[in-house]
C-alpha cells in the first residue's frame, strides 16, 4: 500500500500580480498553499493516494480551500472542522536584485489552535505507508507542534515510514519556543530527513566547514554537504536517508538547482539551470513531492529517486502558485535531457 498523509497548515495566498510591489499593487489574485498540502498536491497529480490533514473553519473560504484540493485529487476527509479563520499570506515577487517578500497573517489561525487529542492518529494512519510533515508546523504554536509530535510517535508505532522538510522559517518561531528546542525530538522520529544548505544549521549547529550562501555566486558544491549528511544521520539514528536541495541564486529570476542523497552511498544530482523563474515558492516542497514518488516508486534507486524530485522541482519554477501542476511523464521527458521547451502537439 502506498497511501500517503500528510499534516499542516493550509494558507490562502495573495499575491501582487506580475512583479509589482505591494505598494504598487490595486488587485490581489489569490490561490492556496502550504507546504504540507504543496507535497499533497504533487503525489496527487503523480497518482499516489494521499490524504491532508489540517483544521479549518465552518466558513465559505475554507470550504473553497477543500474544494480547490479535491480538484487536484488530494483526500480531505480526514480535515476538522473548527475555530475562526483561515491563515492568509501575502506575497510580492521580487526581480533580479529585488527578493521576494511574504507576510504572514496567520496568527488565532484554526490551525494555530489545534491541540493534543483532537486528531485520532491511529484511525487516520490506518491504510498509510507515509506520513509526512514540515517545519513550518511546530513553528505556528504549541498546539500545532504537540499535534505533531502525536502524529510523528503514532507513525513509528505502526511501522509507518516518516518524512520531514525542516524548512526553518524564521518569522514563525514566536510563541516562546526556538526552533532548537522543539526540533530535535520531533526530527528522531523520522526515516526520510529533507533540508536546504542552511536548515541543519539552523536548527541544529550543522554545517559544512567554511561554507556561506550568499558568497557562492550560484554554485554549491554538493560534495561540501556529504559531511552534514552524515552528521545528521548520526544525531538521528532513525534515518535511513538524508537529502539536501542545493540552490545557487544568482538573482530572484535566475537559480542553479540540484540536490545531493545520503543513504548507503553519496548521491549527487545533475544542476538545472533556471533563468527565467516564474514562481519559486513551493519549489522545496515540490522537491519532496518528487522524492516521496521516486522513493515509493524506484524502490531501490536512490539516484533514480533524487533525479525524478530534481527535475519535478525544476519544473515547479515554471508553475505558477504553490501547487506543482505537473505529470509524471513531463518529469521523466526533462530527467532524460530534454529541456528544449518546444511545443508539443
Amino acid at each position: 500500500m502506498q497511501k500517503v498523509v500528510t499534516f499542516g497548515e493550509i494558507m490562502l495566498r495573495l499575491a501582487t500580480p506580475g512583479y509589482k510591489r505591494f505598494i504598487q499593487s490595486e488587485i490581489l489574485i489569490s490561490t492556496f498553499g502550504g507546504g504540507e498540502a504543496n507535497v499533497a498536491v504533487s503525489l496527487a497529480n503523480y497518482g499516489i493516494p494521499v490524504e491532508f490533514v489540517t483544521r479549518l473553519p465552518e466558513n465559505d473560504i475554507a470550504n473553497w480551500c477543500i474544494s480547490d484540493l479535491r480538484k487536484y485529487g488530494v483526500g480531505t476527509r480526514h480535515i476538522l472542522r473548527g475555530g475562526e479563520r483561515v491563515g492568509i499570506y501575502f506575497l510580492e515577487t521580487g526581480a533580479v536584485a529585488r527578493p521576494s517578500k511574504v507576510i504572514y497573517d496567520r496568527a488565532n489561525s484554526s490551525f494555530a489552535e489545534v491541540e493534543k487529542g483532537m486528531i485520532n492518529w491511529k484511525e487516520i494512519l490506518k491504510d498509510a505507508s507515509w506520513f509526512h510533515w514540515t517545519g513550518i508546523t511546530p513553528a505556528i504554536s504549541q498546539g500545532a507542534a504537540d499535534v505533531c509530535l502525536e502524529a510523528v510517535k503514532t507513525a513509528n508505532e505502526m511501522g509507518i515510514t516518516v518524512s520531514c522538510d525542516l524548512n526553518y522559517r524564521k518569522n514563525l518561531w514566536r510563541y516562546g519556543k526556538s526552533a532548537a528546542e522543539i526540533m530535535p525530538q520531533l526530527v528522531e522520529g523520522c526515516n526520510i530527513i529533507l533540508g536546504n544548505e542552511e536548515d541543519a544549521e539552523k536548527m541544529f549547529g550543522i554545517k559544512p566547514e567554511g561554507f556561506q550562501s550568499e558568497h557562492t555566486g550560484g554554485n554549491i558544491d554538493a560534495e561540501e554537504f556529504e559531511s552534514v549528511c552524515r552528521q545528521i544521520m548520526e544525531r538521528f539514528p532513525r534515518a535511513k536517508k538524508v537529502i539536501i536541495t542545493l540552490r545557487g541564486s544568482i538573482n530572484a529570476n535566475h537559480n542553479r538547482w540540484g540536490g545531493c542523497l545520503f543513504s548507503d552511498k553519496f548521491y549527487q544530482s545533475k544542476r538545472y539551470d533556471i533563468t527565467h523563474i516564474v514562481d519559486r515558492v513551493g519549489g522545496g516542497d515540490s522537491f519532496m513531492g518528487g522524492l516521496i514518488y521516486g522513493l515509493l516508486t524506484y524502490r531501490d534507486d536512490d539516484q533514480k529517486a533524487l533525479d525524478f524530485a530534481v527535475a519535478a522541482s525544476s519544473l515547479k519554477h515554471t508553475v505558477y502558485g504553490d501547487f506543482n501542476l505537473v505529470s509524471v511523464s513531463e518529469v521523466e521527458t526533462l530527467m532524460k535531457g530534454n529541456s528544449s521547451g518546444r511545443v508539443v502537439r
